[in-house]
């Protein structure tokens, strides 16, 4: 169909949907954004010829004026972030600077980063075209190295580096860091780093992203490299500041304007009389039917199925040209969608925001929205997946019974004035620290004034040697790690392990869910939706990581149910607005599935209420809570108003706001209103990030907690709703079922806490005493305080007269019989010698003693000697070293090894010669090699006490400190 057969199509759509008797009367709004034309410059200084040239043959004569700003400033060396809508050829921006470097004769290596491995594919193959256009011994080469490359392959591109290698966050962090040395050629030449879809970098998956950029550029200056960075974004109301808390370092500008052409677009916002996604079904059909290429865009999984699944009924024959695709698919499956929308042979997708990147799925006319996207930006680069080759096109938001969809059916001038919202990463998050710091030892020692531990990350750094994680190097001021490769335990996407979904009796592999949502998503009994098919739940191993499902037609979906509990674990800053204080902080939220609600389809009626027995899952992270006064609370219970229903309203309106001032999901945070909560001594509203560690976004709702509490109250007085609805203060994911609610509480309570509030007082800084938070400096204090021995502690060691070999095994040691034993007594400064027959009267000496230490002493000596006297020696005050080194490191070292390195001595023999001196009866050699042993147990318990470590050497031979608490018994 040629361009202007689509305009008409679109037209004639969009005309057919104002005057359609049963859906017109649903548009509230029609919004015409008019195109403009493309604005042009010239670079600085012209490209060389043969770059020029290659950019003819690909159809490109003259740059936009956006990409030419940026690429000066990236040939002055700056590094450079470009936010800028979709398909404003930001890919020549990074491409046109590298190619030239190479082109010009100088040692280039570029590393390109795409979040998706189909994004990659998309730029090889962009990469690839323009190369096609130069000398054939000017052409880059350009190599992919993800999961999905083969071993032999990933061989050859470590041997023989590609002047550009694309890959991904999780290759980086997993192969091309965790395994540096193997990629040692392409270090040292690395110049350029290129960052796209840099918007989705922000929550968890953005802050774990900042710690791998941090590793990345660490292992560059090791190998003596110092690359610039060109990030290319979406739209985004930071991006400057974004950049910066990403990579760590000065951005010399944000490109933020775009002088690409643009068609006319036509925004629609419909209020649906049936459920959005039922209408959105009929739009969707509607647009086929007309030959126009269509994108569906829902909230979650099991809306985009049900969409295709209704929308594929009614097409009939011709079912085949749609299809769903979302997160859970398998990697063939996605890209058999990808390449049938760009060749056409698919018309529509239905899709989760899997399809918001800019994978290349060709030119599409119109984009249907299932639900405000919960931010402007999103919505922004959702709408911007059609009409990219300057044709008019047309975007239909299909409103939910949600409190943001609701405000804009009420407000649409207010979202087309609305500014891109600011992206939130939180690089300070202790938990992501600790993984990546972990990660970062093992790929090199890291050193105490090394720029990746300071400030925050130093304290946690302090906190991982203390806790056993790090260990020190002999001299002190190096880290090392005990584990040889951690990577593979950091989930970047910040989502927990992964369970397979497999067809029961069959093993086949369904699809794959995070940890996170397991548990709310494939319980026992829970219906699953995969490519328009539904599944029965029946099996949920969360060991194995599992889940078993059955095939079954049924007219039901399943929505969980379950309570929370939060418990204040520290208070960061508090402020006083007039007669209510609001407070921010870390908490420790338990959240408990108890059970779930069959629901039918149509109507959405509860058929059955399930119960269930999962466990709970815990996780600390950063929140924010509203103290409601006691007075208030007095007042609307004198007036017999519902409390409970008001503070759990109030909660349920601000979560559902909360996307309007802080870009996240509704889904990205959490909360729980709490008639009493013991450590407020009354009344609290908690609201916090939905994930461990947290990431930002209840901070910066913190310091805008005025507009988002007047933002509520404006939300739910203007819904027309009598008691409380999806639109203002009934929530989809409320696990009591939203009861109690009471919206007219929840208004009585908000002008409570507004009405005749003054400015915000200072805020006041509380600090808490616990550990969390301790530096390096206070560690160290405290490792200095001197810990004194017991007066009269004593050190013993015994041999045996056989061996394990002749008694059937080291468990049954009370058989090996003693030759001697000796006891070293701290109070009397002697070593005392027992024979076999004395051993009594030693055991007696033992139990006079303050402390009794040995060397695998509870394990194998009291065993041994368990044969020669009735008494508990398990009841003596005792320590064993080896215990403790195992703990600590979670393997054995032997008491000659820890000699060796601690002490700089050597053990006088082995157990298997004292066997033979024993059998030669060389008594006194016995007695003198079993005594060294003792002296050497008390040295290195003494030096252990003293210094609060051992040393010994690792497995890449370095001598390191294995912490010990010697004082602890």
């Amino acid at each position: 169909m040629k361009n202007n057969d689509k305009q008409n199509s679109i037209e004639e759509y969009l005309a057919a949907l104002k005057s359609s008797p049963r859906f017109g009367p649903q548009v509230r709004h029609h919004e015409m954004i008019a195109g403009h034309d493309a604005m042009h410059a010239d670079l600085e200084k012209p490209l060389p010829d043969e770059l020029a040239q290659a950019l003819s043959v690909i159809g490109v004569d003259r740059l936009y004026t956006h990409q030419v700003k940026a690429i000066d400033l990236v040939r002055r060396g700056e590094n450079v972030i470009v936010a800028s809508p979709t398909a404003s050829g930001k890919s020549l921006i990074y491409n046109l600077p590298v190619f030239e470097s190479i082109v010009t004769g100088r040692k280039t290596r570029a590393l390109y980063l795409f979040p998706l491995k189909a994004l990659a594919q998309d730029q090889l193959r962009v990469i690839n075209d323009l190369a096609a256009g130069l000398p054939p011994e000017m052409r880059p080469f350009a190599a992919i190295c993800d999961g999905d490359t083969s071993s032999y392959h990933r061989k050859k591109l470590r041997e023989n580096p590609p002047h550009i290698l694309i890959t991904n966050p999780d290759m980086l962090h997993l192969s091309l860091l965790g395994y540096h040395g193997s990629w040692a050629s392409f270090w040292p030449e690395l110049t350029h780093i290129i960052i796209d879809e840099v918007h989705t970098y922000r929550g968890v998956f953005g802050s774990h992203m900042a710690w791998v950029m941090r590793r990345l550029r660490r292992i560059c200056a090791i190998y003596g490299s110092n690359p610039q960075f060109i990030l290319s974004s979406a739209t985004v109301g930071n991006p400057g500041e974004l950049a910066g808390d990403l990579v760590d370092l000065p951005f010399a500008a944000a490109i933020t304007e775009t002088g690409a052409p643009n068609g006319t677009r036509h925004f629609v916002f419909v209020d649906p009389h049936e459920s959005a996604g039922y209408v959105a079904s009929q739009f969707l059909e509607a647009a086929m039917k007309r030959g126009l290429r269509t994108i569906v865009y829902t909230q979650s999984r099991k809306i985009a199925e049900l969409v295709s699944m209704w929308t594929r009924d009614r097409l009939g024959d011709e079912k085949d040209i749609l299809s769903a695709y979302r997160a859970g698919f398998l990697p063939e499956e996605r890209r058999e969608i990808e390449a049938g929308l760009a060749q056409g042979s698919l018309l529509g997708v239905v899709s989760t925001s899997a399809l918001e990147l800019g994978i290349d799925i060709g030119s599409l006319d119109i984009c249907i929205l299932v639900g405000y996207p919960g931010t402007i930006m999103s919505t922004w680069q959702r709408s911007g997946r059609v009409g990219r080759r300057q044709t008019d096109s047309l975007v239909i938001l299909v409103a939910q019974e949600d409190a943001l969809d609701q405000h804009f059916i009420r407000n649409p001038a207010d979202f087309f004035a609305r500014s891109v919202e600011a992206a939130v990463i939180n690089p300070q998050n202790r938990q992501i620290i600790r993984k990546h710091l972990l990660c970062a030892a093992a790929e090199n020692p890291i050193k105490i004034d090394d720029p990746l531990v300071q400030g925050v990350a130093g304290e946690v750094a302090a906190e991982m040697e203390h806790d056993g994680e790090f260990l020190v190097g002999e001299s002190g001021g190096i880290w090392f790690t005990g584990r040889k490769y951690p990577h593979r335990d950091l989930d970047l996407r910040g989502s927990g392990n992964s369970f397979a979904i497999r067809v029961a009796g069959e093993e086949q592999l369904l699809g794959e869910i995070d940890g996170v949502r397991c548990l709310k998503e494939c319980y026992p009994g829970a219906i699953y939706l995969h490519r328009g098919k539904t599944w029965l739940v029946t099996e949920l191993d969360i060991p194995g990581k599992r889940v078993g499902v059955v095939r079954r037609n049924v007219n039901y979906f399943t929505r969980v149910l379950g309570h929370k509990h939060t418990e204040i674990l520290k208070t960061y800053s508090k402020t006083n607005l007039g007669s209510f204080s609001v407070s921010f902080g870390y908490l420790r939220v338990t959240d408990t599935v108890t059970g779930f609600q069959r629901r039918l389809v149509s109507g959405q009626k509860i058929i059955a209420t399930e119960t269930l027995d999962l466990p709970p899952f815990v996780f600390e992270t950063e929140g924010l809570w509203i103290e409601i006064p006691a007075d208030l609370k007095d007042r609307l219970e004198k007036d017999m108003v519902h409390f409970m229903g008001g503070i759990h309203a109030l909660e349920h309106g601000a979560i559902g706001i909360f996307p309007l001032l802080v870009l996240c999901d509704r889904n990205d945070v959490g909360g729980i209103a709490q008639p009493f909560h013991p450590q407020t001594s009354g009344a609290a509203v908690f609201i916090y990030d939905g994930y461990p560690g947290g990431i930002g976004l209840s901070r910066q709702a913190f310091l805008k907690i005025e507009a988002l509490l007047q933002s509520t109250l404006e939300t739910i007085e203007n819904c027309p709703c009598e008691v409380g609805c999806p639109s203002c203060v009934h929530s989809p994911k409320c696990g009591s079922g939203n009861r109690p609610i009471d919206k007219n509480a929840a208004l009585r309570i908000l002008h409570g806490l507004l009405d005749g509030r003054k400015q915000s007082e200072t805020t006041i800084e509380v600090i808490d005493q616990e550990r969390r938070g301790q530096s390096i400096q206070s560690v160290a204090e405290e490792l200095e305080k001197e810990i004194k021995p017991p007066k009269r502690y004593g050190v013993f060691d015994v041999e045996t007269r056989l061996s394990a070999e002749e008694v059937g095994g080291w468990h049954r040691a009370e058989r090996m019989g003693i030759s001697v034993a000796v006891v070293y007594d701290a109070g009397e400064d002697e070593y005392f010698t027992y024979l076999e027959h004395e051993i009594p009267a030693m055991v007696s000496h033992l139990m006079k003693l303050d402390l009794v230490i040995g060397f695998n002493n509870k394990k194998f000596d009291n065993k041994v000697l368990s044969s020669y006297t009735p008494y508990d020696l398990y009841a003596l005050p005792t320590m064993d070293i080896l215990e403790k080194v195992y703990g600590q490191l979670g393997y054995r070292l032997s008491l000659d090894h820890l000699a060796e390195h601690t002490l700089n001595v050597k053990k006088s023999a082995n157990g298997l010669m004292a066997l033979q001196w024993y059998k030669e009866g060389k008594m006194d050699e016995i007695i003198r090699y079993c005594k060294k042993d003792v002296e050497i147990t008390r040295d290195l318990y003494l030096y252990g006490l003293k210094h609060k470590y051992l040393l010994f050497s690792n497995k890449a031979k370095a001598i390191v400190r294995c912490p010990v608490d010697f004082a602890a018994v």
